[in-house]
């Protein structure tokens, strides 16, 4: 079927493979029904970044669904596909869980195979899950996993079942998580936080004691120097990846005489002012007159943030934060303002460039839309510990009373 990878340069391009995640799906029995909207290359935090058609949230139609793989989490939260993949370069499939209120997990990088997925920055982009439980997610997460040889960064570490340890409710008992040693994350609690969401993932963190966790806050001093690092090595990787969409390899053409203006025309009508932007910051950051100014540090500051994720998994079994600063905004809010729109990232950034694992499901609501927005709560963990996060987000999901995250549609 047409992958268009949300952009006009890929317009009814049909892609001859199927990538080795899908394969993997249907080899087990998986029916693939479609694909859904994005940010044209993941490029974005709301789907509006898509060159064909914007996606609703399902809470809210007037509302974002959150990006880049916004369309993915509306589906599920529409109950229109049972599951659903996305990619997660820098929170794109843990964003959009949180504003449609389903759970987004983001493996390991390196548990998923990559083969097939149309790439925008290599060392950080994953395939994620989507799912309407922690369960779903977790099924389809063991449908996919495993070591690929068409994919030199993927592990050879074994693929647990990640469900076969999950507790019937009836047997949690009264501390279902004693012992459980939670770290929150005191950075992302700030100030640009919303209030609603600030309060909705500390009653979170007081039902996480509930079950018998020891919450503490933790401190990740290194947390604010993600986005900027961030959007420096992301945009350069893309200034590379993106090189191949020429006009002459594969995809949209344009009418030249002449072989620079085919490669110049073809990419100035295929590419979005998104896109663009971005590949002219990478492009900017690895010149030899800035390489050691900006990629250089923009490397030297992640393994700073992997050394202190480190640091503090080794004192926690997880950490926790909210999944975003807000709950979705009104389509066109932050269109015209791309630095406010990339503020929003600063929650799930950290977690890609320390290529950690990292579990999103709903929490809480604030007030909003005709039945409040959903509010997404992120569980970090170590590196290849899917399993604990999905057992624990498994039980704090099922004993979350009064809450039932299905859209009023």
């Amino acid at each position: 079927m047409p992958s268009t990878g949300g952009s006009r340069i890929l317009e009814n391009y049909r892609p001859p493979f199927d990538a080795t995640a899908v394969k993997r799906v249907k080899a087990l029995g998986g029916i693939v029904v479609g694909k859904t909207n994005l940010d044209e290359f993941g490029m974005g935090s709301t789907t509006e970044g898509s060159a064909y058609k914007v996606t609703s949230n399902p809470w809210d139609i007037s509302r974002v669904p959150g990006g880049s793989s916004g369309g993915s989490a509306a589906a599920v939260s529409a109950r229109q596909c049972a599951v659903s993949l996305g990619s997660d370069t820098g929170g794109s499939v843990r964003q959009p869980a949180s504003f449609c209120g389903v759970v987004g997990l983001k493996p390991t990088y390196g548990r998923v195979s990559r083969y097939g997925l149309m790439a925008y920055a290599s060392s950080l982009d994953v395939i994620g899950c989507f799912g309407s439980s922690v369960a779903d997610a977790g099924i389809l997460l063991g449908a996919i996993s495993g070591h690929d040889r068409l994919d030199a960064t993927s592990s050879d570490t074994g693929a647990p079942d990640f469900t076969a340890h999950f507790p019937p409710a009836d047997a949690f008992g009264a501390k279902p998580l004693q012992g459980l040693r939670v770290g929150l994350i005191r950075e992302t609690l700030d100030s640009g936080v919303d209030h609603g969401v600030t309060s909705t993932v500390q009653r979170a963190a007081s039902h996480l004691e509930e079950l018998g966790c020891t919450v503490k806050e933790v401190s990740l001093p290194s947390f604010s120097l993600g986005l900027p690092a961030y959007y420096i090595l992301a945009s350069s990787e893309s200034s590379s990846n993106l090189s191949r969409y020429d006009g002459v390899r594969y995809g949209s053409q344009a009418a030249a005489e002449e072989l620079n203006s085919l490669y110049g025309d073809s990419r100035a009508r295929g590419f979005g002012a998104e896109v663009k932007m971005r590949i002219l910051m990478g492009t900017y950051a690895l010149s030899a007159g800035y390489y050691d100014a900006y990629y250089k540090r923009a490397q030297q500051v992640r393994t700073v943030i992997r050394k202190s994720f480190k640091a503090a998994l080794d004192e926690n079994d997880i950490l926790i934060s909210p999944a975003a600063p807000s709950a979705a905004y009104k389509i066109g809010e932050k269109k015209n303002d791309p630095l406010a729109m990339y503020a929003g990232d600063i929650m799930t950034v950290n977690v890609n460039l320390a290529g950690l694992p990292a579990l999103v499901l709903p929490c809480g609501f604030v007030e909003g839309g005709p039945a409040g927005l959903p509010v997404g709560l992120q569980m970090i963990g170590a590196a290849f510990d899917e399993e604990k996060l999905l057992k624990v987000g498994h039980i704090f999901e099922q004993t979350l009373q009064g809450h039932r995250f299905v859209p009023p549609l």
